[in-house]
């Protein structure tokens, strides 16, 4: 057999029905007959000649480079689109709140900042230096709760409540004398509030700027950060302590950044408490300026703002540390925008130089996302010019009416950068919390006078507090998604006798199909994003790839969008008669895969596509976008910047599949199934749930728990523990797992093919989610529509019963 070069597109499944023994021996006769040789044309009939000449490895990056074009053009027509989703009352200070207040509300979701911060204890132990209620907890051994002590001003070790079972912890500052204001002074991730106060070397002294504040009179909390200390370096599991957290809190709506926000505000509600009357700034540098101006813009108990190290238009905010990605921040958020909900507060910019990530992110970051390889990079901080930052800033006003905001810029002789802390930054944010005149810095360092302390110990339980957090959310997820999506659609039977009725369908599927349409968008919205452009016309391009005796195959390409194009192999029967509209079998290769390895010579694939062709199934085995390793990755991450995902592309990919099927003289539309095998097994259920095209699926070498897959930190080959960072779906734990997604596709026919050896997830994890499954489908009287076959093997194909029950599902003998 001759084959050639191979294109993308994506395989349909057919409808029900029940084949009857007689067919059954004409199927597997069908294996060993050899139908007369057919001559078939170069191109299909009624379609243009493909003229590509690439080979299957450079149509798959062709594909993948469209891709990025089509949401490159997305991220910048976004800026233009957001004055959609805002309306200012510019009235009075309370009217304007409470006109961004959906606003407040959108960017309090994407930065997961959705659960409830815990209340301050109200300590009274009686001690005459104790802190008015509520309080701010001092701890240490052997009195090591105080720290230093000057002539100015004492430090204290504290820690305080954020959330269930975290705490923040930090240094705490407190003058001898009259405090002119609270500040809370957040450092970048890579420096400790030791460093930030000249408790500890790493800062220059010109920069230590919470100790220039304590010297001039100013309360000063110094929050701990997580930092960016790699985490198994040289390993597959490598990533920073920050990144470790935002891979389990995304997937869980949650995030690193909304964690540090969390802690932030609750310093602030304790400052408030403890002190009413005195202005609070929050004040930040690098990571700590990204914290502090989101907590900013979301507490309006904030009295103003210093961001230092990170105020820009965000618009290439994806080429930042993982760590940093936001779901659909661009859509409706830029600098300016948050900037706009800090409004009327004031708000002081330091044009610094950006953190230093280290070697591992130090990559020249254009270069190293378009290799297609993969790189192991994961994204550097890039450092944004003086006329991006001043055309942001000047962009505020233009959101808003002139003199609404105080604001002031700060950088150095010809728009240079100056160093973070700067004193002419300083006495600008002091100035608006009531402040004033110079602040001048000592050369007298505290000295830290702790016998105890250990700074990785105190790193490692707060980046745990956080870990056990989201672990708690997690395992009780499934709970959460019962109540979000299944048990408000499906009714409860009560007062029946289990123990002694037979079973019977007690409800009808009408009203549970009906309300899962809202799920279903939800879905494809909220969770896996919708390109919303009108698709161009499904105008085919063909071109004959292979040969063989039984069934011809065609290259197929079609335009989804602009730049962005599907593709595959179409094999045609040649025993396919004249009029003949037969089933069709969309088959979808694995990561790095292309459609000839699902035809033939895989061992892993087991000949799918050649064997079903062979049994006179038309089959379509197409391109996938998860080829060429970081570089789909960072499609996903691109994408996530405006609400979308891998599988955005994916359906829509697959929507122009099933209308160019749709209008072929040989297929029948109502018999397009879909089987997708290990990353073609995730498209198996994320695109059959949304695209009801598909009339059953087939999910192989991927089903399981989901969430657990990709949150699990004791799971050794869970996503977390991976270099698979694009994983990871905002808020989908919550929401859908492979169960939910299952509910999705019902009625139609669904099956699982799934081997014992199969390191995906253990056996215990498929079975627990696939009776979930099952329990659907009996209750509403459907048990034999669905079907899970365990075999001995590992991350593979088997096809014995996948191909009975296409059969039988599919009506075809």
């Amino acid at each position: 057999m001759k084959t050639l070069a191979i294109l993308v597109c994506t395989v349909v499944w057919g409808v029900t029905g029940t084949v009857s023994v007689k067919a059954m021996p004409e199927r597997v006769a069908r294996d060993t007959i050899i139908y007369p040789y057919r001559k078939m044309g170069e191109t299909l009939p009624g379609t243009e000649p493909l003229n590509w000449g690439l080979s299957d490895k450079e149509l798959s990056r062709k594909l993948l480079d469209g891709a990025h074009e089509f949401i490159d053009s997305l991220i910048g027509a976004s800026v233009a689109k957001r004055a959609q989703y805002w309306t200012r009352d510019f009235s009075s200070p309370q009217a304007y709140n409470a006109s961004v207040a959906p606003n407040r509300k959108a960017l309090m979701h994407d930065i997961g900042v959705v659960d409830k911060t815990q209340p301050f204890p109200n300590y009274d132990v009686g001690l005459p230096d104790r802190y008015p209620a509520p309080s701010m907890e001092r701890f240490g051994q052997y009195q090591d709760s105080l720290v230093a002590e000057t002539s100015q001003y004492r430090v204290y070790q504290v820690r305080w409540p954020a959330l269930d079972k975290v705490w923040g912890v930090g240094l705490l500052v407190e003058p001898k004398g009259t405090a002119k204001a609270n500040i809370v002074a957040l450092p970048d991730a890579s420096i400790s509030p030791e460093q930030l106060l000249g408790l500890a070397e790493g800062v220059p002294m010109e920069s230590q700027f919470a100790r220039r504040l304590a010297e001039n009179g100013y309360r000063v909390l110094v929050p701990l950060l997580i930092s960016r200390e790699i985490m198994y370096p040289g390993t597959p599991k490598q990533q920073t302590y920050r990144e470790w957290i935002y891979r389990q809190a995304f997937h869980m709506g949650r995030h690193i950044i909304g964690f540090g926000v969390q802690k932030t505000m609750a310093a602030v509600d304790w400052f408030k408490q403890a002190y009413p009357g005195m202005k609070v700034g929050v004040a930040g540098y690098g990571e700590g300026g990204l914290v502090a101006f989101y907590a900013a813009a979301l507490d309006t108990s904030i009295d103003a703002v210093m961001v230092s190290g990170y105020f820009h238009s965000l618009q290439q905010a994806w080429l930042g540390p993982i760590y940093r990605n936001v779901w659909n921040l661009l859509t409706e958020f830029g600098g300016a925008e948050i900037a706009t909900l800090i409004a009327p507060r004031p708000m002081v910019v330091e044009y610094s130089p950006v953190p230093s990530t280290g070697d591992k992110l130090a990559a020249p970051p254009m270069e190293m996302v378009k290799r297609f390889s993969h790189t192991r990079f994961e994204g550097a901080i890039p450092m944004p010019d003086f006329t991006d930052v001043q055309a942001e800033v000047n962009r505020v006003d233009q959101l808003l009416k002139p003199g609404f905001q105080p604001k002031f810029l700060i950088a150095g002789a010809h728009h240079t950068p100056v160093p973070f802390g700067s004193e002419k930054a300083l006495e600008a944010f002091a100035k608006v919390l009531g402040g004033g005149g110079p602040l001048p810095v000592s050369s007298v360092l505290p000295v830290d006078q702790r016998r105890t302390f250990d700074p990785q110990a105190r790193m490692y339980a707060q980046m745990k507090q956080l870990e056990d957090n989201i672990q708690a959310l997690a395992q009780i997820s499934g709970y959460i998604r019962n109540d979000f999506f299944l048990y408000k659609i499906m009714p409860q039977l009560e007062n029946v006798n289990w123990t002694t009725k037979l079973y019977e369908p007690y409800y009808a599927p009408d009203k549970f199909i009906r309300e899962s349409k809202w799920y279903r968008n939800y879905f494809w919205e909220k969770i896996i994003g919708k390109f919303e452009q009108p698709m161009r016309p499904p105008d085919a391009r063909t071109k004959k790839v292979m040969e063989d005796k039984r069934w011809t195959g065609y290259r197929v390409v079609l335009p989804v969008y602009n730049h962005l194009y599907a593709a595959g192999v179409l094999l045609l029967p040649k025993d396919l008669r004249k009029g003949e509209r037969r089933p069709v079998i969309v088959i979808q290769h694995g990561r790095n895969g292309v459609p000839r390895e699902v035809i033939e010579g895989h061992t892993s694939y087991n000949d799918i596509g050649a064997k079903l062709a062979n049994q006179g199934f038309i089959v379509f085995a197409t391109f996938g976008l998860f080829s060429g390793e970081d570089r789909y990755r960072w499609l996903c991450r691109k994408a996530n910047a405006v609400g979308k995902t891998l599988f955005s592309f994916i359906l829509s990919q697959n929507e122009q599949y099933l209308n160019w099927l749709k209008t072929q003289p040989f297929v029948d539309s109502t018999r397009i199934a879909f089987y997708g095998k290990s990353y073609g097994g995730e498209t198996a259920m994320r695109v059959p749930s949304i695209l009801q095209g598909y009339c059953l699926s087939i999910c192989s070498g991927d089903f399981g728990d989901w969430t657990r897959k990709v949150v699990d930190t004791h799971f050794d080959q869970s996503f977390v523990n991976s270099f698979e960072w694009e994983m990871p779906y905002f808020n989908m734990g919550t929401t859908f797992s492979y169960a939910e997604m299952a509910y999705l596709i019902f009625p139609r026919p669904f099956m699982v093919e799934r081997g014992h050896h199969d390191l995906v997830q253990p056996d215990d994890w498929v079975a627990s989610e696939f009776a979930k499954v099952r329990y659907l489908y009996a209750q509403f009287g459907m048990p034999d529509k669905v079907k899970i076959e365990f075999f001995n093997g590992g991350h593979t194909s088997k096809n014995d019963e996948t191909f009975d029950f296409l059969h039988q599902k599919l009506n075809w003998p």
